[in-house]
């Protein structure tokens, strides 16, 4: 049997900790948390849930990562962390991203929003490193308003940086006539850029077309428009609207594009926008000093990331760990855990390479897991590929991550299978590969496989490790050791309540 070829490693996480025995109070309200730029922060008297941290103190940074391809249930993990939070953040990606939370029966889709907007008593935070669509973030408020409760006061608990590129996304907005008078879309050339390169393409990425590469190329061509430009001098907003066009245009002469209009659009948002954009950096700064509880949710997942994803069938931004950094604007030190969330099982939407995907003779049971797992894209609505769990891309997302500990998803999706798989390490022309190739080469991976015996037992809701069948528990084990992180919880349902600690 082949393993893993990966050699022992260190955590590369400089936060390593001494256990506390308790934490200090924190605050007792979010406008004592948003006072924080203020400095006139007051503390509430709450114990709270023990924390390691390297300096001895309480709180710090809580980062969850996708470890494969997006779709894990990042979503699912924040809102539990988010329970005892005072902060969460976004730090990359845009409304490209989809995480579902299920809370109390209702299910609710973010793209743009943190997860733990649901909490009332947590401030929520989208950093620099996320591109922004407005019109996007507006119409996301209201659909999941319509769902039930938990959006209630969102306005008054969301802070976005003004060092936010502004991203654009086409959507039809009600916008929330009770709280916000009637909007127009604003800036639609980004997503028209986005459909025009992709169209242009001999083999299509698999982008969700909602402008996200080509507003980060906006960013890194220095072109970009940034929330605090909206909000500043309208003269070289404009100027700096109409210096964008002009490129789009010599780039693309096809596009119908009036920029006058647009312009227009944008003065809408000013007065929405104004009160939730601060310093989210100096904020986020003030947070750590004050030992409050950060959790940081990722988007998209490792495969994805633009330097370590299967390039170039990827996002457009840094998903792993260092993109928390960059994105927030948080020294490495204060990261005080990595939590990676991995499914039990693989799934991909869009193209690339996806080793273990179920093909050829194996088709059905990809179709079986699909429908069982609900297997469709929040954010499109297409259908994911689906595949064993490959503890290979698990132990390279782990190299580049650091995790500290895995939250591992839909173990119940597998409740009904005779067998199971575990892809445990690659070959190629016969020959062991060690690490992860790159896109060129890991086309060409034979997939080593270990099989395992299913457990053909009812694993939903179950809350303790001990009541899942045995062959269950030595899959959780097995997936432990290849990754070489242990596993902190295991999810066993879509609720809030349906997950095991470990």
């Amino acid at each position: 049997m082949f393993s893993v070829l990966f050699a022992p490693f260190e955590h590369c996480i400089s936060a390593a900790c001494a256990l506390l025995d308790i934490n200090p109070p924190r605050a007792s309200s979010v406008q004592e948390k948003l006072d924080l730029h203020n400095n006139s922060m007051s503390c509430g008297g709450e114990p709270e849930v023990k924390r390691h941290r390297r300096d001895g103190s309480s709180g710090g940074v809580v980062v969850v990562l996708g470890g494969q391809w997006g779709d894990e249930g990042k979503g699912k993990l924040v809102d539990i962390l988010a329970q005892d939070a005072d902060v969460v953040c976004r730090c990359q990606g845009g409304n490209n991203a989809g995480h579902t939370v299920k809370v109390e029966g209702v299910t609710y889709d973010f793209h743009l929003l943190p997860s733990g907007i649901i909490n009332k008593k947590c401030v929520s935070v989208i950093g620099n490193g996320v591109v922004v669509s407005l019109s996007g973030l507006l119409s996301e408020v209201e659909k999941n308003r319509e769902k039930g409760p938990g959006l209630e006061g969102w306005e008054q608990r969301l802070l976005i940086s003004n060092r936010a590129h502004i991203g654009t996304h086409t959507c039809q907005l009600p916008l929330l006539p009770h709280v916000f008078p009637p909007l127009t879309p604003v800036f639609d050339f980004h997503k028209l850029i986005d459909e025009q390169l992709e169209q242009e393409r001999n083999k299509r990425l698999g982008t969700t077309k909602k402008g996200i590469g080509p507003a980060y190329a906006a960013k890194m061509g220095r072109v970009g428009l940034r929330v605090e430009d909206l909000l500043g001098d309208w003269g070289v907003f404009s100027d700096k609207v109409r210096l964008m066009v002009k490129g789009y245009m010599a780039r693309f002469p096809d596009l119908v594009l009036d920029v006058e209009d647009e312009l227009a659009k944008c003065k809408e948002y000013i007065s929405i926008v104004r009160p939730m954009v601060r310093d989210t950096v100096f904020y986020l700064h003030k947070a750590i000093q004050e030992h409050k509880n950060i959790i940081v949710e990722g988007a998209n997942a490792t495969m994805l990331d633009i330097d370590f994803g299967t390039y170039p069938f990827v996002t457009s931004s840094n998903c792993t760990v260092g993109g928390v950094c960059t994105g927030l604007g948080i020294p490495p030190r204060d990261l005080t855990e990595v939590y990676g969330v991995m499914k039990a099982y693989s799934t991909r939407v869009g193209s690339g390479v996806m080793p273990t995907e179920l093909l050829g003779e194996d088709e059905e049971l990809g179709k079986r897991l699909r429908e069982k797992g609900g297997e469709y894209g929040v954010t499109t609505g297409r259908p994911r590929r689906c595949g064993w769990f490959d503890a290979v891309v698990g132990r390279y997302s782990t190299i580049i991550n650091g995790y500290t500990s895995i939250c591992l998803t839909k173990l119940d999706i597998l409740d009904d299978f005779d067998e199971v798989k575990v892809g445990v390490a690659y070959t190629i022309d016969g020959s062991p590969v060690e690490g992860m190739p790159a896109e060129h080469e890991l086309k060409r991976v034979v997939v080593q496989y270990e099989v395992l015996p299913g457990w053909k037992s009812n694993t939903a809701g179950l809350t303790s490790f001990s009541a899942l069948p045995p062959n269950a528990q030595a899959y959780v084990h097995m997936i432990s050791q290849l990754v070489q992180v242990p596993i902190q919880w295991v999810g066993t349902g879509p609720g809030r309540e349906d997950i095991i600690v470990t």
